[in-house]
Formats: C-alpha cells, structure tokens, sequence
C-alpha cells in the first residue's frame, strides 16, 4: 500500500477548499474522473478528486482533492487524506 502523499498546498476558492497533494505541472493532462466519484462523496458529501497523467507513464495519479465548504479547512485536509488513502491503497 502506498504512502499518502503529503498535502502541498490548500487553497480556499469558491465554493470548495481545494487540497493540493501534487504539483499540476508535473501532468500532462488532469482529468475529474467520474470513478473517483464514489470513494470521494463516501468521504465527503459534494468532494471531487482530480487525477493527473505523467507524460510518457500510463498511471494516473491524485493530483488534489476539491472539499465543499461545508467543512473547515483542517477537517477538509483530514478528509481530502482520507479519500486519497481510499483510491490509492
């Protein structure tokens, strides 16, 4: 089982506290993938997971976790930890 990735950075926009675990730059394509839905909305009522491509590797990998507002930012990190740990063990 992989190791969680450490949160890189977290940002409040809109209506989502938007939990970084990797660097976008490193993708080449992000996608919101609608299998992600289920592990995400178990966690988190209204949360989506970003996965993100490495050029050149055919793995997709949790690039950040979207949390809805309803929760503050420390329960956000917390659940965005806890849907990672669900799609990548």
């Amino acid at each position: 089982m992989a190791d969680t990735p450490d949160i890189n950075k977290v940002e409040t926009e809109d209506d989502y506290t938007h939990v970084r675990f990797r660097d976008p730059d490193r993708y080449d394509e992000i996608r919101t993938p609608d299998w992600a839905e289920q592990p995400a909305e178990s966690v988190s009522e209204g949360s989506e997971v970003r996965t993100g491509k490495v050029e050149g590797e055919d793995d997709w990998e949790v690039t950040s976790v979207l949390i809805d507002e309803h929760v503050d930012e420390d329960k956000a990190k917390e659940q965005a930890r806890e849907i990672v740990d669900k799609i990548e063990s």
